[in-house]
């Protein structure tokens, strides 16, 4: 059964599991709008459901998002709905499992490795450009360290490197790699069998502790106002630069 979505993104209802396809072209650039529906039906999903499968129409999983606010009022509202995002894929009522069958880049990196399953093909790359546009991706930076060591989060979002589905798996930023590209969907398909078998409120309550102890939501506000100042301070020179020829 098909769910109301938005532009780029398709909800489709498949017993106790809402699948939500990302298919936004060749990029999947995820807009506003699309992650406020994402964060909506995970605050408050349909009637007898427990899992959402998130997942895109190739080429890739998610090459980011969209950046259209073009002063200090918009960017901030644009990063505050990126972070409800985050804290709704940790916390909302719905357990989220991860389909990565292709190329995630920055916040298309957060959507993946912030729910609670993700899954990746092995030759899926995973890397954060930010850096390359003088921009520290504090909404990232929030999270990252508490999915793998420090070093390793400054590597990749210090310097843009690149890695594959099954370093990703080795360093904890995905679950696991499947053992080939087309045994992606096989795989997520069991792991969320074995979701469903198991009992819904002590998966609530496991869920609740884990967020409890890795909890970076006192970050989300430095984020939030680090985002903002850096996004308008690369305005300001790119208006300079213009201002200049």
């Amino acid at each position: 059964m098909a769910l109301e979505g938005v532009e780029g993104l398709r909800l489709e209802i498949d017993g106790p599991v809402v699948v939500a396809t990302i298919d936004r072209g060749d990029e999947n650039l995820v807009s506003m709008q699309m992650c406020g529906t994402l964060t909506d039906l995970l605050s408050d999903p349909p009637a007898g459901t427990r899992v959402l499968h998130l997942r895109a129409a190739p080429p890739v999983f998610c090459l980011g998002r969209d950046r259209c606010a073009g002063n200090e009022g918009g960017l901030r509202v644009e990063a505050e709905t990126l972070v409800a995002l985050n804290r709704a894929l940790r916390d909302g009522r719905l357990l989220t499992v991860a389909e990565v069958g292709g190329d995630a880049a920055g916040y298309g990196v957060g959507l993946a490795a912030l729910c609670d399953l993700s899954f990746a093909a092995p030759t899926a790359r995973f890397w954060f450009p930010e850096v390359e546009a003088d921009l520290a991706p504090t909404v990232v930076l929030a999270w990252l360290p508490t999915v793998m060591p420090r070093s390793h989060a400054f590597r990749l979002t210090a310097t843009g490197a690149r890695i594959d589905g099954r370093e990703a798996a080795r360093l904890g930023l995905v679950t696991a790699a499947s053992s080939s590209d087309d045994e992606l969907a096989g795989l997520v398909a069991s792991e969320i069998e074995a979701l469903l078998r198991c009992p819904e409120r002590a998966q609530g309550e496991i869920r609740s502790f884990l967020s409890a102890s890795a909890d970076p939501s006192s970050l989300d506000r430095l984020a939030v106002d680090c985002l903002v100042a850096n996004s308008l301070r690369l305005r300001r020179v790119g208006d300079s630069k213009l201002a200049e020829r």
